[in-house]
């Protein structure tokens, strides 16, 4: 049976992996751009530790995105890039109006960061689809489960 998800061992397979591997740890260098700004906004106790605890899940993935890239002798970026850029113009934009726009902001960014994991599966060799599936996706989903969570309060009657 042959299946689309590339061979493990090829210089090409190192090379995509690499390639996807540096695409997560930018969209990684992002979120914990864009959590430390929305921290700096936020008074209320219970969502500015939310919102810490969500951040140090992304930096602790930036943590092991950037191992896993020397693993595969290559050397992470230290920059997000446009992305990066572009998220904190927005969350900038959201804080100005409001706790609630800043959040659905936030949240905006777990849904992508989730649908970049979920979909990069069938792209990368077998050893890279067990790190996403073992290490990178369940703490996605669970800051995406956060975000959610904190929407949630904030959508809540007083």
């Amino acid at each position: 049976m042959q299946t689309n998800q590339p061979r493990e061992s090829t210089p090409a397979t190192k090379t995509m992996n690499a390639e996807k591997l540096q695409e997560f740890l930018r969209g990684e260098l992002s979120a914990v751009e864009t959590y430390d700004l929305a921290m700096k906004g936020v008074e209320h106790v219970g969502i500015h530790h939310t919102l810490q605890e969500i951040l140090a899940s992304h930096a602790q993935r930036t943590t092991q995105l950037s191992e896993k890239l020397r693993q595969l002798g290559g050397a992470p970026t230290k920059s997000s890039g446009a992305w990066g850029t572009f998220a904190k113009v927005v969350q900038a934009g959201a804080d100005l109006l409001g706790d609630r726009v800043a959040v659905s902001a936030l949240e905006d960014g777990e849904d992508r960061g989730l649908k970049l994991y979920t979909e990069s599966l069938e792209t990368v060799d077998p050893t890279t689809r067990r790190f996403i599936e073992t290490e990178l996706l369940p703490q996605q989903q669970r800051t995406h489960e956060l975000c959610r969570t904190l929407k949630s309060y904030m959508n809540a009657p007083s």
